[in-house]
């Protein structure tokens, strides 16, 4: 093992580590699981796949197959606490508008990662799987409207939705005039699972770098890029209400996006047919083949689209489409103690202050900035672009005190990068700093039903990670 950690895991190796507890593996499972690599390196595991969507989806089930069981487990048990049910039932609620909507190649991958997992000796189910995907959407966006069904129209507490910090510029805004993409995720530490960096390398369509978590067909945190030249991230939609039943899921959207698409416009495309509202974003898209950038802010009833080859889009949970503000959401797009707010101000801020010389280096210290708008200083916290809210005292802000929750996570990429399918990624607090979950736990004793599920993170270095590493 070097510096940075890095382990191979691969071929031979694989099959060996595994032999003890899994099943026999039939020859054609062998031959797909010796086209698989997998590594470990400073907190991010990266994993190739490659091949047609069973033997894609049999090679990730496999090889990650522990990690996949345990990111069920905790993604169930945050399920149970916000919502009071059961994971089984969540699943059985909503496989029957869920499932027929999904297309047939990621149907197939989802299966395949179920065979690979049993073939590992680890259960689960197609269904699971697909709930499991789709929980940011369903959680955050179905859930909601049920609830108030079966509760009678009685409000509660709205679960908490995924947020982000993002930054898109080209032209004249940066140091080479061409795109410069940074992105970081804000979340539940709890579930903060999203250290896979895939490379899929798909019997048809682009190949795809991107993260993700264990499990999944998507990305999630959707940062990615494409042998088309695509370069993306997404922001979600702070306080959207709206959600159909009759749509195409979004992580579904998504993943066809993004191996399917040629460009910004096709792109966009397939995202805007069959939107159902879920897991509602301003996707910051960039062609780095011509150098232009757009703004997609999906809604329900509502979407805006921007785009340019000399400036910037940034992202922070604020919709900048003013009927998606009015009308979908209840964002106050003034109110700097909100976090999306104080960000937004901030990246305007960064953004000025950095015009003509942003590039990859700067986009790292700018995702890891900690400067608090709202007291004009210094200050990690809820509302600083590398985010804190476990750092929120009950005086500030308007988010729930010393939530553990905020970044876990950092990358950043440019042309140059994108052209060579590889980017820069910091896995853990953007800022570098460490999270002990079991100090957290004694301290904030109000969240001790997080106790087995919250996971302690040390502070990792940037590292660059690239498509086909060997």
């Amino acid at each position: 093992m070097n510096g940075l950690g890095i382990r191979w895991i691969a071929g031979a190796a694989v099959l060996a580590s595994a032999a003890a507890a899994a099943p026999g593996l039939t020859p054609e499972q062998e031959l797909w699981l010796g086209n698989a690599r997998m590594k470990e390196k400073a907190g991010w595991i990266y994993l190739h796949v490659e091949g047609g969507p069973r033997e894609r989806g049999f090679q990730h089930g496999y090889l990650l197959a522990g990690r996949i069981a345990e990111c069920l487990r905790v993604t169930g048990a945050m399920w149970r606490h916000q919502s009071g049910m059961e994971w089984p039932w969540l699943t059985e609620q909503t496989r029957k508008f869920i499932n027929p909507a999904i297309d047939r190649e990621n149907m197939e991958e989802i299966g395949g990662i179920a065979e690979g997992m049993s073939a590992a000796g680890v259960a689960a189910t197609s269904d699971e799987l697909i709930t499991y995907n789709a929980s940011l959407e369903l959680t955050g966006y179905w859930w909601p409207k049920e609830k108030k069904r079966l509760a009678e129209d009685s409000d509660g507490p709205k679960p908490k939705k995924q947020s982000c910090s993002s930054f898109i510029a080209t032209g004249r805004m940066t140091a080479g005039g061409g795109i410069v993409l940074g992105h970081n995720t804000m979340f539940d530490y709890a579930d903060a699972n999203f250290n896979v960096i895939i490379d899929i390398a798909p019997a048809r369509g682009h190949r795809i770098l991107m993260q993700t978590q264990p499990g999944w067909v998507h990305s999630g945190t959707d940062f990615f890029i494409t042998d088309a030249g695509i370069v993306g991230s997404e922001t979600t939609i702070g306080g959207f209400d709206g959600f159909s039943q009759a749509g195409i899921p979004e992580f579904a959207r998504m993943r066809r996006a993004t191996q399917d698409a040629d460009g910004i416009d096709g792109w966009c495309a397939v995202m805007r047919k069959g939107n159902n509202g879920g897991y509602a974003n301003a996707w910051l898209i960039g062609d780095v083949k011509t150098g232009e950038i757009a703004r997609l802010e999906l809604g329900l009833k509502y979407v805006g689209f921007e785009r340019t080859r000399d400036g910037y889009f940034v992202g922070s949970n604020v919709p900048e489409d003013l009927r998606i503000l009015r009308m979908e959401t209840d964002v106050d797009d003034v109110d700097i103690r909100d976090s999306g707010v104080a960000r937004r101000v901030r990246w305007k801020q960064l953004m000025r202050e950095n015009a003509g010389r942003i590039d990859v280096e700067r986009a790292k210290s700018m995702e890891a900035d900690c400067y608090d708008t709202c007291l004009n200083k210094v200050n990690p916290s809820g509302r600083t672009l590398a985010g804190h809210f476990e750092l929120d005292e009950p005086m500030y802000g308007k988010d729930v005190p010393y939530d553990p929750s905020g970044t876990f996570d950092a990358k950043v990429v440019d042309s140059a990068m994108a052209r060579r399918m590889a980017f820069a990624a910091r896995w853990g607090s953007a800022d570098g700093t460490s999270f002990d979950a079991a100090a957290f736990l004694r301290s904030h004793p109000q969240f001790d039903w997080q106790e087995g599920i919250l996971k302690s993170r040390p502070a990792e270095p940037w590292v660059e990670f690239e498509a086909g590493e060997r």
